[in-house]
């Protein structure tokens, strides 16, 4: 039970709240993209075919990522187990800034004059999903809710 408090404590202050709604709309689209097929996305089965067989990412990480990017941006939305939602959209970020834009160099493809995307939207959303892990959901919270000692 100590453990599970301390995973849920939080404070009542605005900036995590700002941090986590942040990360949360920026990912879930990608979420939903790989798990729905929402916005032009694959869906889930698209995704996982992509991910396995094409870029070789071993099924239950490719999972990992899908879930992540969706259940974890709804859930860091409430500000539900905000830390282990951060952590694992924290991972997928650093992992997919390594894997697929490091090469491209640091700024993004505005202008579609380089191979691809450069990794600021990825150090700007690992950024984000820190203040989660280091400062739980906040103000507004569930987390913060749950984590209340009980009134006598």
């Amino acid at each position: 039970m100590k453990y599970i408090q301390q995973l849920l404590a939080t404070n009542n202050n605005v900036a995590p709240l700002i941090a986590r709604i942040a990360l949360a709309v920026v990912i879930f689209p990608h979420g939903a993209q790989k798990l729905l097929g929402w916005f032009g996305g694959y869906g889930f089965s698209g995704t996982m075919g992509f991910f396995t067989e094409s870029m070789g990412i071993p099924a239950v990480l490719a999972f990992l990522v899908i879930i992540a990017e969706s259940i974890g941006a709804i859930a860091l939305f409430i500000g539900a187990l905000s830390r282990v939602a951060a952590f694992g959209i924290g991972i997928t970020m650093t992992v997919a800034m390594f894997m697929a834009t490091l090469p491209n160099g640091f700024f993004m493809n505005w202008y579609g004059n380089q191979a691809g995307e450069g990794i600021e939207y990825h150090l700007l959303t690992i950024g984000l999903a820190l203040i989660g892990v280091i400062s739980g959901g906040g103000k507004f919270s569930v987390d913060g809710a749950l984590s209340k000692p009980a009134a006598a």
